[in-house]
């Protein structure tokens, strides 16, 4: 009885997770998109308006209607996506203000075209107050879809809490149940057939008698250890299964998250470098033009991190030595490396023959590495590359060790910095390092890390060669 309630419980367990994560994916996650690509679309359809009104070029109205447009359907998307009368109701009232905004907005464009410029800019304030409270709006709605998660989220813990209060008041009753049946066994039954092996054995009774019960004690006790070690190993499938549950939400949320987020992003790259070239800015305003582009370029990065992660690109093989991608990489990050006050030293005595690799990806993987000592050591430091040809057991490699004399990672966590979603840093996304590990693992390889506390680090890649180049390293 007590082993079908579980077997019960853990059914409607999953059934009630599996139609939580569809419920999350095909309603909120929807319209989650819908509402981020609808203050998209409205920012957009500002922009083009602003640049109309600064140099009256028309493309910037067909701009301007194809965004309009763009907003009319993800409306369209959202209203179908919408599972409440919360949900619907705030879509009715932004497809409301966005029709008198849109109105409003095309008068001050006719004055604009007229040559009433006096009579577009009294009207421009309203038409602007418009357009925040129709932000607002969205924005509003976006914080709708992120309440219906962290509310779908909330459900789920209180479904695990109460799986996890149910075993342990089940527990205690199994152990007593155990004990019970235990002493049935030996009072009952083992007790009944020791005497009578006694009874009923050779001419040495007891020495027979001893071998039977011996042999019975020993099958009991075995099966009881293969009880243990099922509770054992059901427990830890019951966590692996929550915990890939959870992974695969947080997937399916983050490459849906980033890839809504790149378009945007590419459009508002492209127009800042046209405005930089377009305008004749102060160097005040160029020191603000740095910093926007310098953030933007952040965000890309860690979206870039998202996708790679959740779609590993292809490699694209081909011969190269590792000291080649050492001396690319060291070229492409010289500004940053001296921005930060870091020195590096190569340790060569020659270049490292050719192996087969793909030399971006492993460009990226040292990338990472010198990022990572430059915000390790902010004030300042120390990087040592060392190259070196090893030969072991499996074969000959490539050995590049990156070392720094920076803080060190505590022995407690090196287990876990390659791990996804585990930073020590707080804007961090955790994806740097398993990204690179993956990368590294591609190409046939491994990547470990060597530290003491406050003794700096050293990250050692592994490549191996090809098995016909085995004999030709040198």
């Amino acid at each position: 009885m007590t082993t079908l309630a579980g077997g019960l419980v853990t059914i409607w367990h999953n059934e009630a997770m599996d139609a939580l994560f569809t419920s999350l994916v095909d309603n909120n996650v929807r319209s989650f998109q819908a509402a981020g690509e609808l203050e998209a679309a409205l920012l957009m359809q500002k922009g083009f308006a602003t640049y109309y009104f600064l140099d009256g070029n028309t493309e910037w109205l067909q701009q301007l209607d194809r965004y309009h447009q763009t907003f009319l359907e993800w409306l369209q998307k959202a209203r179908q996506s919408a599972y409440t009368d919360a949900m619907r109701e705030l879509i009715q009232e932004i497809d409301t203000r966005y029709g008198r905004y849109y109105e409003d907005r095309n008068q001050v464009i006719q004055f604009y075209r007229e040559g009433k410029r006096d009579e577009g800019a009294r009207l421009h304030p309203a038409v602007r107050l418009q357009f925040n409270e129709l932000s607002n709006l969205c924005n509003r709605y976006q914080l709708i879809q992120e309440y219906a998660i962290n509310r779908a989220r909330t459900e789920s813990q209180g479904r695990a809490r109460f799986i996890n209060t149910l075993a342990l008041v089940i527990m205690p009753s199994v152990v007593v149940l155990a004990l019970v049946l235990s002493y049935i066994l030996l009072k009952q039954i083992l007790e009944p057939i020791r005497r009578l092996a006694i009874e009923t054995g050779p001419p040495n009774p007891v020495k027979v008698g001893s071998d039977e019960v011996t042999a019975l004690s020993r099958r009991v006790h075995s099966l009881m250890e293969d009880v243990d070690q099922a509770q054992t190993e059901l427990e830890r499938s019951q966590e692996y299964l929550l915990q890939s549950e959870k992974w695969a939400m947080v997937g399916k949320l983050a490459a849906g998250v980033a890839h809504s987020i790149r378009n945007p992003l590419t459009s508002v790259k492209m127009r800042l470098f046209s405005m930089e070239r377009h305008l004749h800015l102060s160097s005040t305003q160029k020191e603000d033009f740095e910093v926007i582009s310098e953030e933007i370029r952040h965000i890309d990065a860690i979206v870039r991190n998202f996708l790679e992660f959740s779609r590993p690109p292809k490699l694209k093989m081909a011969r190269i030595s590792p000291s080649e991608v050492v001396d690319m990489t060291l070229q492409l990050l010289r500004h940053r490396l001296d921005l930060y006050g870091v020195k590096v030293e190569v340790k060569r005595l020659r270049l490292l023959p050719e192996i087969l690799a793909d030399p971006e990806q492993l460009k990226e993987v040292l990338v990472n590495l010198l990022v990572n000592a430059c915000e390790a050591m902010p004030g300042g430091g120390q990087v040592a590359i060392s190259e070196e040809v090893r030969a072991g057991a499996e074969g000959r490699a490539v050995v590049l060790k990156v070392s720094d004399n920076g803080p060190g990672i505590p022995q407690s966590i090196q287990d876990k910095v390659f791990q996804p979603f585990y930073s020590t840093k707080e804007e961090g996304t955790g994806l740097g390092l398993s990204i690179a590990s993956r990368i590294v693992e591609e190409h046939g390889g491994s990547l470990n890390v060597a530290s003491r506390e406050n003794e700096g680090a050293t990250f050692i890649i592994t490549l191996p060669f090809l098995e016909e180049d085995q004999w030709a390293i040198f």
